[in-house]
């Protein structure tokens, strides 16, 4: 049997929104191809990890799915639709209970209404669709191409500053209307993938640093790299470890907008053994102001 989607995820069927979230970037992550470069095993999993999260990080869907699993799933599911499909299996079942027959006077129901198929004409319905991207080309726009059951290869235009549940809609690209009806609309829902290094917040990014003990204490300019060209950052002396430092305009820009970059420091000691060193930091126990763990009662 296969795993539910909170299964996939780790979660209970009574996790809160942020704990899915929290679940999908981390095990998106885990198994992210940068991250696992060739292993096919890690890109299967990223894939049924994004697609888990697609539906619970939804509250429509989750709730579509809480209601009727699996198939709420499928393409075109109208819940609706099913949940009169559900009145009417009950109804039959208890006319059968009290020996009516179930076909006398029966009204029968088209169960590929539940899908969004109605009979005889009728004006085109949207197609939805969803795409994944990485941050880098969610963040600069362009073109994506992805294919769509029935039509094959699709290429659409990204804007730039695009984030997950971002949509674009394409007038007249959606299913064909009946007797001369308009076409419907081609709806298309953006997934960004999660970057390894790097988190989106709002239209601030926020990365992590790794730094030496030297430019730490002693302070200096690094330099960072960022989704366009690399820029130098001061360091001021004695940065303490996860001190965060701006970057203004360095982050998404949306139209007239844009956000910066945040750089968390990532103090990193030296992993080679060196007794003058270590005597060097031992001495340093002198140079604190306060105690370091002044005030750790919980």
């Amino acid at each position: 049997m296969a795993d539910s989607l909170y299964e996939v995820l780790g979660v209970g069927k009574d996790a809160t929104a942020d704990a899915i979230r929290g679940a999908y970037r981390k095990l998106a992550r885990k198994h992210h191809p940068d991250v696992n470069p060739g292993n096919t095993k890690a890109e299967d999993a990223f894939k049924k990890v994004a697609s888990a999260y697609e539906v619970l990080g939804d509250d429509a869907k989750r709730k579509a799915y809480d209601e009727f699993g699996d198939a709420s799933t499928s393409a075109g599911f109208d819940a609706a639709k099913a949940r009169d499909y559900a009145r009417y299996q009950n109804t039959q079942q208890r006319r059968s209970a009290r020996g009516f027959d179930d076909d006398a006077g029966a009204i029968p129901f088209d169960f590929s209404e539940m899908f969004g198929r109605q009979r005889g004409p009728r004006a085109g319905h949207d197609l939805q669709a969803t795409v994944q991207m990485d941050l880098r080309t969610a963040i600069a726009g362009g073109e994506v191409t992805f294919d769509i059951p029935g039509r094959g290869p699709t290429r659409v235009r990204i804007p730039p500053g695009a984030d997950t549940g971002s949509t674009v809609r394409i007038a007249g690209k959606g299913a064909a209307g009946a007797g001369g009806a308009p076409a419907g609309d081609l709806v298309i829902e953006i997934e960004v993938t999660p970057h390894p290094r790097v988190e989106r917040e709002g239209l601030d990014l926020r990365l992590r640093l790794p730094v030496t003990l030297d430019e730490a204490y002693n302070g200096g300019s690094v330099e960072v790299p960022t989704f366009g060209a690399p820029v130098v950052l001061k360091i001021p002396p004695r940065s303490q470890p996860g001190a965060v430092l701006r970057l203004r305009g360095k982050g998404v820009a949306r139209k007239d907008q844009h956000g910066d970059l945040l750089v968390v420091l990532d103090v990193r000691l030296p992993d080679k053994a060196d007794d003058a060193l270590a005597e060097a930091i031992r001495a340093s126990a002198g140079l604190y102001t306060k105690p370091v763990r002044e005030g750790g009662t919980l």
